[in-house]
């Protein structure tokens, strides 16, 4: 068996994984069945440069990570990654920001970690590489003699050709992705954007899921991701998700339950989910006083302008509409700028009547499909979803809505609270059939499976060398 090589921007843990999240999960287990190495950013930043490796050992698993220089983490991270490729891949070009010298600094990232790690890669090693952060790390590599398979997976959307050439080298972006051996996406949608941009932009040609371009071929499929879903609804089981959905229905005494749980992001929709609460609460009187919104949003990034002005934003809402329609006993948003435990936050959700998920653009979105996992099969809340979430894909029976449309909203919000047991039991089997099925040792096994069958073909990207004018000299994948 190969052994499998995982790049992220961050890595670990290994001890808690669980804990940490469904990815995290999926990647342990795989780097523990075939042996292997976690590498990335070891999250800590230093005044000068320094590509020394830490190793951490596990059995068959090992962390390697590198620090970051703080130049290299503003131009690299909180620059070109952040404020560069993150609102341009949520189609957000309004709040774009480019400088050459943030795509300098990821250029030279991506570069130095390429560097960093090839010491450590073995004849028979398979390379996954994660996220946006690396779009030039396959291309850095095959630079250094790399042949081995290498795949990607990006887990945010993929832009419309017609953003993504509004950013500046977005020509050398693509390109380098065609060093990679499989692109995985979460949805058919972004890989049919990929494919557009591939045959409109760069005049390649596209033959079933292979894209064919600068000289090369890659092959490019939807891989969706999807969550832990066994161990989330033991979690919703559990000591500490019991004693969570316990309190929360102590507490809420009889009244309905509507969260959202969600990263402080501008990308979540959170303004628009509060106006719809509002204009819900406004269209129907009966509601005030029955049922309150609990938003869990803990903050991120909170260095970058538009995340404080969103936090300043959101407070300000939830103060009004609490001094418009709060009663002494009732207080109709209850917003938390904290983060839960996976258990815990599996107790909330059991205990609220409606899961609200109005993300205005998202790769997949794993808390509606927690969610879902976590319901009481014989009681349970009802989803309601943005339609421009990946998951919305997948999850066709949640009450899917346009995040964007706070009348539309507001009145799939009063249908969810009113839904007949019946319903909500046949739209919750449904979905919790999907969210099992396609879990995420699912997505880790057919992504692997598409990775190993590179190796099995013999020819790899790293096969040939393409030059600038699409021309190779030698074969294509």
């Amino acid at each position: 068996m190969s052994r499998l090589v995982v790049v992220s921007n961050r890595v670990g843990p290994i001890g808690d994984a669980k804990r940490a999240g469904g990815l995290a999960i999926a990647l342990v287990e795989a780097l523990k069945t075939s042996g292997g190495i976690w590498f990335g950013w070891t999250g800590e930043t230093t005044e000068e440069p320094d590509s020394r490796l830490k190793l951490e050992s596990a059995g068959p698993l090992t962390l390697a990570t590198v620090d970051l220089s703080k130049a290299d983490h503003e131009d690299y991270y909180n620059g070109f990654a952040n404020r560069s490729l993150w609102p341009l891949f949520h189609f957000r070009t309004g709040l774009v920001q480019y400088d050459r010298q943030n795509f300098a600094g990821y250029e030279r990232v991506n570069a130095s970690f390429a560097k960093s790690l090839l010491p450590l890669i073995q004849p028979d090693d398979l390379i996954w590489v994660h996220d946006y952060h690396f779009l030039l790390f396959a291309e850095e590599l095959r630079k250094l003699g790399c042949t081995r398979p290498i795949g990607h997976f990006l887990h945010i959307p993929f832009p419309p050709r017609e953003l993504l050439t509004t950013l500046p080298h977005h020509e050398q972006l693509v390109q380098a992705l065609f060093a990679f051996d499989i692109l995985g996406f979460q949805t058919e949608h972004d890989r049919d954007r990929f494919f557009d941009y591939v045959r409109m932009e760069a005049g390649g040609s596209i033959l079933g899921d292979k894209a064919r371009c600068f000289g090369r071929t890659v092959t490019a499929r939807h891989f969706p991701i999807g969550i832990d879903a066994d161990n989330f609804v033991e979690f919703a089981e559990s000591e500490e998700g019991q004693k969570q959905f316990t309190s929360m229905r102590d507490m809420l005494r009889g009244r309905k339950q509507i969260i959202g749980v969600d990263r402080l992001d501008y990308t979540k929709g959170l303004p628009e989910r509060f106006n719809a609460f509002e204009r819900m609460l406004e269209d129907h009187p009966d509601k005030r006083g029955q049922t309150s919104l609990l938003q869990v949003a803990p903050p991120s990034r909170s260095d970058v302008t538009e995340y404080q002005d969103l936090r300043l934003e959101l407070e300000g809402m939830a103060g009004h509409i609490n001094g418009r329609f709060a009663e002494f006993n009732w207080t109709p948003i209850r917003y938390l700028n904290r983060s839960f435990a996976r258990q815990a936050l599996a107790g909330l959700y059991r205990a609220s009547h409606v899961g609200l998920i109005t993300p205005l653009r998202d790769g997949m979105n794993l808390v509606a499909k927690e969610y879902v996992a976590a319901q009481d099969p014989e009681d349970p809340g009802v989803l309601v979803l943005s339609r421009f979430a990946g998951a919305a894909k997948q999850m066709r029976d949640a009450v899917i809505i346009n995040p964007y449309d706070v009348q539309g909203m507001s009145d799939a919000l009063a249908r969810a609270l009113d839904m007949p047991l019946e319903e909500r039991k046949q739209r919750h089997q449904a979905l919790l059939k999907n969210v099992s099925e396609e879990d995420i040792s699912h997505w880790r096994t057919t992504f692997m499976d598409a990775l190993t069958s590179v190796e099995d073909s013999g020819v790899t990207g790293g096969s040939i060398h393409a030059d600038r004018s699409g021309t190779s000299n030698g074969s294509a994948a």
